[in-house]
């Protein structure tokens, strides 16, 4: 059994502080959450080959609204895929330095897909929460583009098929993420103090550049997201969690 995510930034002591939820994602709201379209794909979607993508965008609620993000084989080549984004919503979240996202997941099984949860804004200002391969069957992928750091963490938990834990912390000196409650990266960069972006949640699909395709014989595939929630220190508690961060 996992241990339950801290509630907010650590103390130098490593005491979790709490923090007020600021955002409890419904994957059926539609006005947190807009479905089958980003401006992180060119024109707005449905399509991204630059980014070495077989996505197809769909807006479907059998695709993205129950938590759980699918993705079918289409006869052209293509696979419909889910996304949700809270950029065009009515409500228009945006994550902002000092916000600790936490996320429940159950990784996909498939080889070929290719999950994520990230951040977005203005052709920039992404976050990988993480990314995942089940090629590299136990490795997570942590980025921040912002300022050009990245780990590929190995871990046992980490699997086809796997419930984990994930936790980020968006410091504006350094970025942290935690893994089924321990702290496996801090990035010692951050994303500066004006930096806010909206969420995405989506599944994509691997064209085979950079990770294998899906094999011949799959026209399915998925992976779950439980739990979503934003939680937004005080500010005199979000400089202090910046005073105790350090990079591991």
């Amino acid at each position: 059994m996992t241990e339950p995510l801290p509630s907010g930034p650590p103390s130098a002591h490593g005491r979790p502080r709490s923090s007020p939820v600021v955002f409890t994602a419904d994957f059926a709201s539609t006005t947190q959450w807009v479905a089958g379209r980003s401006w992180a794909y060119p024109g707005g979607g449905p399509v991204n080959p630059r980014d070495d993508k077989l996505d197809y965008l769909v807006a479907d609620a059998a695709y993205s609204r129950s938590g759980v993000f699918r993705a079918r084989r289409r006869q052209d080549g293509r696979w419909n895929t889910g996304l949700l984004t809270t950029e065009g919503s009515e409500e228009g979240f945006t994550v902002r330095p000092g916000d600790v996202l936490e996320a429940r997941v159950r990784l996909p099984r498939e080889i070929g897909a290719w999950p994520a949860i990230w951040t977005w804004r203005d052709g920039d200002q992404e976050i990988d929460v993480f990314e995942y391969h089940p090629d590299n069957p136990d490795l997570l992928e942590f980025t921040n583009h912002v300022r050009g750091t990245n780990r590929y963490h190995h871990d046992d938990a980490v699997g086809p098929g796997a419930w984990i834990d994930l936790r980020t912390v968006f410091g504006a000196r350094s970025v942290e993420w935690w893994l089924n409650g321990t702290r496996v990266f801090a990035d010692g960069r951050g994303v500066g103090r004006g930096w806010h972006a909206y969420l995405i949640v989506n599944l994509s699909v691997c064209a085979g550049r950079y990770h294998p395709p899906p094999e011949p014989r799959t026209t399915e595939m998925s992976y779950e997201v439980s739990k979503l929630v934003v939680r937004r220190p005080t500010t005199a508690g979000a400089a202090t969690a910046e005073e105790d961060a350090t990079p591991s």
